[in-house]
């Protein structure tokens, strides 16, 4: 006996203090997901009243039975949104705590919910009713967040900016056109969750275990029932694929990233040294030390959502590449990297129209800057192409040459003398200083998609006719 005592402690202690049971807690403790999927609880039960519908229908379960089974449904629905409901690990998913308190409730009627399916149609069921709501509610998140990206071009068609390059000042735009730059990207992201959403718009019920059912189901009834546009038209790949998670993921990395390029501008623009904006209080927080300081920390971690973002996009990647078919319990930890990556990407947007639609913007310090760097040189070529008939090349050596003298003398293009200018090249006149100003540089941009406000307000009527 003593032999036997010690062996015991001995496994004990090699399995870990968290599984005092040995191996069967670990496996308890690797197997269960109900602490994660119990959130895919309203998706399982409406999908759940759908296929015991379809069973009366078909003559498979009695319509007694039917009535049983979805009055069951409909009370543990009330005792999960009321809190009332006790979830076990021990009954592993949501599926089986479901199921479990079904029987208690009516009894042996409750067995027969299970006919002609499969835990694994069923949550592959759940898990893209989900992602479809989740698809539809990005989709209106991020129509709110073009919204206030067109409010703010409205308002600042003309406040004129320094465009970037390399994060050099390159040529004057306005506040207006770089708010559109944002809209084109945002207006990008919602067509990607559209198509999400059509490409998953197909009903795995009814595909069971992995090769389909002998009962005589109707797989177009239960997927008209849940808002589906058809059934799935392979059993085996319904039941082995999350391409509509991935997707989904895809969608949220690439949204994140264009809202972490926006926090990274607005953690730029909101410095000293920059001053373009300032964000309210309710988006930046103070120091502990520093009294004077105000942190554009809501910016901040829009900036590190996106790093957890891609990390459950390659988690799930990863988890799926070297799966054979059908079904393989891996598949179980996709959830827990969709429901993070979603709840990231909610925060984010919702972070992200507050703060543009919140903060202010210095038009002043905006202009100053616009002016910097010798913004208009461009003007100054191309005006020399225009006027004096020279090749762009050349113009763009004279250019240069000016730029040189301005830099040395300390000023700014517009404030060469015309003898200087004209020692450059003598076919300069003086109305060359009418493109040198960087209002004039922005109204002469006028072609399609360009920054002269004529052409941002067009833009801005596109896209409030489609938002």
């Amino acid at each position: 006996m003593a032999d036997d005592t010690t062996d015991t402690k001995s496994s004990n202690q090699m399995w870990g203090g968290r599984f005092a049971s040995g191996p069967d807690a670990i496996m308890e403790e690797i197997n269960a997901s109900i602490g994660f999927d119990k959130k895919l609880f309203a998706q399982d039960i409406r999908g759940s009243i759908a296929h015991a519908t379809m069973l009366a229908h078909q003559g498979i379960i009695s319509a007694e039975d039917k009535d049983k089974i979805v009055h069951g449904l409909n009370t543990i629905l009330s005792e999960i949104e009321s809190g009332n409901f006790e979830f076990s690990r021990q009954l592993e998913d949501i599926h089986m705590n479901v199921e479990a308190r079904l029987a208690t409730l009516i009894g042996p009627a409750a067995g027969r919910l299970h006919t002609a399916r499969s835990r694994n149609d069923q949550v592959a069921l759940d898990f893209r009713l989900w992602v479809k709501e989740e698809l539809q509610k990005t989709e209106q998140m991020l129509t709110r967040l073009i919204a206030a990206f067109l409010d703010r071009a409205a308002e600042h068609a003309e406040s004129v900016m320094p465009g970037f390059t390399h994060l050099q000042t390159a040529q004057p735009v306005t506040f207006g056109h770089h708010c559109m730059a944002y809209v084109e990207m945002f207006g990008r992201d919602r067509s990607r969750v559209r198509h999400a959403i059509e490409h998953l718009d197909e009903s795995p019920i009814g595909a069971a275990a992995l090769a389909g059912t002998g009962y005589p189901i109707d797989r177009h009834m239960t997927a008209k029932a849940l808002g589906f546009r058809e059934p799935t038209r392979n059993s085996i790949d319904t039941v082995s694929d999350r391409d509509f998670a991935i997707e989904f993921l895809s969608i949220a990395a690439i949204a994140g990233m264009h809202l972490s390029r926006l926090a990274e501008e607005i953690v730029i623009w909101s410095t000293p040294q920059f001053g373009f904006v300032r964000l309210s209080d309710a988006f930046s927080t103070g120091s502990s030390i520093m009294p004077q300081k105000k942190n554009p920390d809501a910016a901040e971690l829009v900036r590190a959502k996106t790093g957890r973002i891609n990390g459950s996009l390659v988690a799930l990647l990863t988890i799926m590449k070297g799966l054979p078919l059908a079904y393989s319990k891996d598949m179980q930890e996709d959830k827990e990297q969709v429901f993070d990556a979603a709840e990231s990407l909610e925060l984010a947007i919702a972070a992200m129209t507050g703060m543009v639609r919140d903060m202010t913007v210095n038009t002043a310090r905006m202009k100053a800057a616009a002016g910097s760097g010798y913004s208009t040189a461009t003007d100054l070529a191309d005006w020399l192409v225009r006027e004096a008939g020279l090749p762009f090349r050349d113009a763009h050596h004279v250019t240069g040459r000016a730029v040189a003298l301005a830099e040395s003398k300390g000023c700014d293009l517009a404030e060469l003398p015309l003898s200087d200018l004209q020692a450059i090249h003598p076919d300069i006149t003086d109305k060359v200083y009418d493109v040198l100003t960087v209002e004039a540089s922005v109204a002469s941009r006028k072609s399609f998609g360009g920054t002269a406000p004529s052409e941002v307000r067009k833009q801005i009527a596109f896209w409030r006719a489609r938002n």
